[in-house]
């Protein structure tokens, strides 16, 4: 039975289409906001999946070009993997929703976003993150739902809820917000400096705004929800538990896990399950549970010890962070590098300079296609965790991480008008205990001061992690978690930012959303955190970008040019650009404004190139005094080119101060000289002197 719902969301309207198409998912929302079309749909699988002890839920993200009137490049005219971007709008869509299906459900489930149509003016993320928890909340697999999802940009001073794509791009903050009834369950953010206060306002703005559609939910789920399925729970024997208490004591389990190295943590666990599975070998029963069951006596010693008695697994105060150092240039021939160390968790970032057109062309969900100059990139070989497995490249966390540093350190960033650089970092990551992406910010931060790019701040970032008890007063935060108290813990909440706010904040959580007091503690903690780390471990090792890029990277020059030149220094199919790089070795860029960028490595052939084009665009007039080359001797002078197509003449009597009987003399054709113009008559011939008295003369 085909219903329409609508709602009014930040002055538009959300009309959401159930039981119109895709009747045979679980359930299924055909949205639109304003001309943004989405369908969201939500399937399960009949049966659990066997022999995995995890959630098998996966998030899809479809960018479709005709949404936005494109063909898709390359030679099949289709799409191909996803984007960066739908890869991103994926994981922020599971974030929230993963925590809200039972632990123990082992089906497969698949949330499809479908994106059909962009207005500029709803951004089709929105859409999709809305889409997928109706689509979820309506069909029959259990959730604990709804949840809603609301966007937040500034414009100057002034909060925006479900901004337009361009108020999205150019405003100081994209905050996204997902929210159950009671909590803010999920925090997205990337940020212009924005302070803590400020931030804070705009999560529960976003969260009010989120109340409004979750009743909107609510109306929809009474009429259309279908009644939730039953499914095989996965629980582990009550008597498998009390009889492994009796083999392993908790003092036996607390000194197995309190431990600073994670080596040493991991050994004492694998001997307590290998004796347990020993043990329980013939019990068919139990013996399929006794991983889970080790692993769930560890989280509750780990929780308990934390919350009741503030201790945690490497004996650090609830505030402390681990062990702290820094390197640059530890990397020799590379334009920039550094190392991050923190604990166990190390980073190791190269920054690469480039000219502008090598930066990044993205072809997506937008009217145009967009350049991205800085890119930074996060890499997790299986050796950082002491595991192996083949490298099949980057997956979604790796481009998660890496999208979160960027976004951390895009603020504080030059123009290109400032620093005309494509600028890539890449974080190698070296060992892993926690928190590597906060690392990776550290790391870049000093990789691009390293690098001599002139970033107007430093950029540091901290993840601070929680334990929740019974009532939602009774809980802990744990500044700086390690990989443990992430697995056991109920929140990773990261936040990067300057001594003056915040750049980007990314919140993940286990349980069914943070309180404000929660919330605002965090973020507290964190800013607190940051500048710990910057004033007592980056700024000692590097306190302020260096003054030039270094000795490999390229050089880079720019000068601006009237637009209705560019002609003049491209030439007739490119000849007279070309000329110059042939001549000079450099590489020319010039954008449709008239910005003439010109790289190389040697400075001399950089000026030689720069002084050319100069002179190209130059009109040529009395006085100006000009290096050209001989091109043609005659009997009464010598003609130079001052610029391509225009050539001026020096009279033998002018080629000297001496009496010159032959041109050759003095000069022979591709001879380099420098001139003086003398004059340029109506008719644009040019008169020029070699004399060193003209040349010396100041007209």
């Amino acid at each position: 039975m085909y219903k329409s719902y609508s709602m009014e969301l930040a002055g538009r309207t959300l009309t959401v289409d159930i039981g119109r198409v895709a009747k045979q998912a679980n359930g299924a929302a055909f949205m639109h906001y304003g001309d943004t079309v989405v369908l969201s749909t939500a399937t399960a699988s009949e049966k659990p999946r066997d022999g995995i002890d995890f959630f098998p839920l996966s998030v899809n993200f479809e960018e479709k070009l005709y949404a936005v009137g494109k063909i898709p490049g390359g030679f099949n005219k289709r799409e191909g993997k996803a984007s960066e971007n739908a890869v991103l709008t994926s994981r922020v869509i599971d974030r929230p929703m993963r925590p809200l299906f039972p632990r123990d459900y082992r089906n497969d489930v698949t949330l499809d976003n479908l994106v059909m149509s962009v207005d500029p003016n709803c951004r089709p993320e929105l859409v999709a993150m809305l889409g997928a928890a109706i689509a979820t909340s309506i069909s029959d697999i259990p959730f604990d739902g709804p949840c809603a999802m609301t966007q937040i940009g500034m414009i100057g001073d002034d909060l925006i809820v479900n901004p337009t794509q361009l108020e999205w791009k150019v405003g100081s903050l994209n905050l996204t917000v997902a929210s159950t009834r009671d909590k803010v369950i999920m925090i997205e953010a990337g940020a212009n400096e924005i302070p803590e206060a400020k931030m804070i306002e705009a999560i529960y703005k976003a969260h009010e705004v989120n109340q409004e559609i979750i009743r909107f939910i609510d109306g929809i789920v009474a009429e259309c929800g279908k009644e939730k399925h039953s499914y095989e729970h996965y629980v582990v024997p009550e008597e498998l538990f009390a009889a492994i208490r009796e083999i392993v004591t908790p003092e036996q389990m607390e000194e197995a896990v309190f431990t600073d190295d994670k080596q040493t943590r991991e050994e004492n666990i694998r001997q307590i399950t290998a004796k347990l599975e020993e043990t329980f070998a013939d019990n068919e029963e139990w013996l399929p549970f006794v991983g889970d069951a080790v692993y769930q006596y560890q989280k509750k010693t780990v929780r308990k010890m934390i919350l009741k008695d503030h201790k945690r697994p490497d004996g650090r105060e609830i505030t402390q962070i681990r062990p702290l150092s820094a390197e640059i240039d530890i990397i020799p021939r590379v334009h920039g590098s550094a190392m991050f160390t923190r604990g166990q968790t190390q980073i190791c970032d190269v920054c690469t300079l480039a000219p502008l057109s090598e930066a990044q062309k993205i072809d997506g969900l937008d009217e145009n296609e967009i350049a991205k100059r800085y890119m930074h990139q996060y890499n997790f070989p299986s050796y950082s965790v002491g595991e192996t497995k083949p490298s099949r490249g980057p997956g979604r966390r790796e481009i998660g991480h890496g999208a979160l540093a960027e976004r951390a350190l895009l603020p504080v960033l030059p123009s290109e008008d400032e620093f005309p650089y494509a600028i890539r970092c890449v974080s190698e990551t070296f060992e892993s205990n926690g928190s590597t992406s906060m690392a990776s910010t550290c790391a870049s931060c000093m990789s691009l001061m390293a690098a001599g790019v002139p970033i107007k701040k430093m950029v540091a970032g901290i993840s601070c992690g929680l334990v929740t008890g019974e009532t939602d007063d009774d809980f802990v935060l744990l500044t700086d978690i390690q990989g443990l108290e992430d697995f056991f813990g109920d929140m990773d909440f990261k936040v990067t930012g300057t001594e003056d706010g915040i750049t980007a904040i990314q919140m993940d959580i286990k349980i069914h959303g943070l309180t404000r007091p929660i919330v605002e503690g965090a973020i507290e903690r964190c800013r607190a955190a940051r500048m710990f780390i910057m004033d007592t471990c980056m700024k000692p090792v590097i306190s302020e970008p260096r003054k030039d890029v270094g000795k490999y990277a390229p050089k880079i020059d720019s000068i601006m040019i009237d637009p209705s030149k560019i002609g003049d220094v491209v030439g007739k199919q490119g000849s007279t650009i070309n000329k110059i790089i042939e001549e000079t070795g450099v590489k020319i860029d010039i954008s449709e404004d008239g910005m003439v960028a010109i790289c190389g490595t040697d400075r001399a052939m950089i000026e030689k190139a720069k002084k050319i084009v100069e002179n190209i665009v130059t009109d040529i007039e009395p006085g100006q005094i000009i290096t050209g080359k001989v091109v043609q001797i005659k009997s009464f002078g010598a003609f130079v080119e001052l610029k391509p197509k225009k050539d001026g003449m020096v009279h033998i009597s002018r080629l000297s101060d001496k009496r010159v009987e032959k041109v050759e003399d003095v000069v022979n054709v591709g001879d380099m000289v420098t001139v003086k113009v003398l004059d340029v008559d109506k008719m644009g011939k040019i008169s020029l002197s070699m004399k060193s008295a003209d040349l010396a003369r100041n007209d």
